[in-house]
């Protein structure tokens, strides 16, 4: 079946330029917006107010489709500070976004773009003018589906096509999409966290060195890792445990990413295993997480919906507080098999799925959602001084208050 826009909406004369095509042969009409032609890929919704281009540029989202079901995105333009991945193509590997209102004119001091063309220029497919409650509920109900998202100035599909590519589509189960947003070499961050009037400055004098694999590493993580007091050698994701350990790290970050954990964990969790071995102190975040669960002898499971937002309440049972935080990730630690001598230190409180675990006998711990997001807008950022204080704890020195 097909699905236009509704009528009686201020855009609805508007040439309908885009089509986004389901796997169940649902075909939604649209205008689009960036980049032209077609990409296949997972849909998915996310839930946030604001944060579209670091959604956007955050390289967890490889292989998916974005509905934002908030109805104005773009409206504060685009900036280059605000991306995740410093590369102009879009090595976030984001195949489409779907918008509720066309974009306008932007309007915001750090503005220096409009949203159409930066997603012109990392070949990022747009389709706006569509009923994004209706596909979200359409998620809710069946899960995410596979789809096509394209995009034809003339307004011209093979429909069929796009319903036989979404068909085709093997989905994100036993994907490994690691080696499309991994960097290709090393190189050193100091970065800090921007701060009002100041902007970005370096940590000149970094208190730890941390190695950080990069499985689809966002920059705001090695900011706030910085901001914790270190200095931050980036590793690719095929890095070995002798290239981590040889370079002598007081600590070991495993990043986010996309993906299967268990398709990725094929050649990381052996190195990880022996990361672990090693004593020394680890912090994992997202596909880390993930991986890290792995590693230990926990399972990973793919979810419904996944979850995908800025809005998603978390209790960490290590201090009985609740915070609110980002997430983005379609696969889950099952909680039910973590082993023995790992405890569950983070719970959604959406769904009851694991957001946290630690070893009980080593300095290791992850979380699946994103701390450095700040959508709490900062109740998360103690988790990477707890990375510092076991790092501080190696070195024999006090440890500093998680939150101030």
């Amino acid at each position: 079946m097909t699905l236009v826009i509704p009528t009686p909406a201020p855009w609805a004369d508007k040439p309908l330029t885009a089509r986004l095509v389901l796997a169940d042969g649902t075909v939604i009409a649209g205008q689009g917006l960036g980049a032209t032609g077609a990409a296949v890929g997972e849909v998915c919704f996310n839930t946030a107010m604001t944060g579209y281009q670091e959604i956007l540029t955050d390289p967890s989202y490889a292989g998916q489709i974005i509905t934002f079901t908030f109805p104005h995105v773009g409206n504060t333009g685009t900036n280059a500070e605000d991306s995740e991945t410093s590369n102009l193509a879009s090595r976030s590997g984001v195949r489409g976004c779907v918008l509720r209102a066309p974009v306008t004119e932007p309007s915001n001091y750090r503005d220096t773009g409009h949203l159409h063309h930066w997603l012109a220029a990392r070949g990022i497919i747009g389709i706006s003018g569509i009923d994004t409650r209706a596909l979200t509920a359409i998620i809710r109900e069946k899960g995410m589906p596979n789809g096509v998202i394209a995009h034809d100035p003339a307004g011209k599909f093979d429909i069929d096509k796009l319903k036989a590519d979404a068909k085709a589509w093997p989905g994100l189960a036993g994907m490994d999409l690691v080696p499309d947003v991994t960097s290709g070499q090393s190189y050193v961050w100091d970065e800090m966290r921007w701060a009002w009037e100041t902007g970005y400055k370096h940590n000149a004098h970094p208190e730890f060195h941390v190695v950080a694999i990069d499985y689809g590493l966002k920059r705001n993580i090695l900011r706030c890792l910085a901001s914790a007091g270190a200095r931050v050698t980036v590793l690719p994701a095929t890095a070995t445990a002798a290239d981590v350990l040889d370079r002598n790290p007081d600590g070991i970050f495993l990043s986010n990413g996309p993906g299967d954990p268990a398709a990725t964990g094929k050649y990381a969790v052996p190195v990880i295993k022996q990361l672990v071995a090693s004593g020394k102190p680890v912090f994992g975040i997202c596909l880390g997480h993930q991986m890290l669960g792995l590693a230990l002898g926990a399972k990973t499971a793919k979810m419904h919906q996944g979850h995908h937002g800025a809005n998603h309440p978390v209790k960490d049972h290590t201090t009985h507080k609740v915070e609110i935080v980002s997430m983005n990730h379609g696969f889950a630690v099952d909680r039910g098999s973590l082993p023995d001598g790992v405890e569950e230190t983070h719970v959604s409180l959406f769904d009851g799925s694991n957001c946290g675990l630690r070893l009980k006998d080593k300095p290791v711990f992850s979380v699946q959602h994103h701390p450095e997001a700040s959508p709490g807008p900062q109740d998360s950022h103690y988790l990477f001084v707890r990375f510092a204080n076991l790092m501080r704890a190696a070195k024999g020195q006090p440890a500093k208050p998680e939150r101030t």
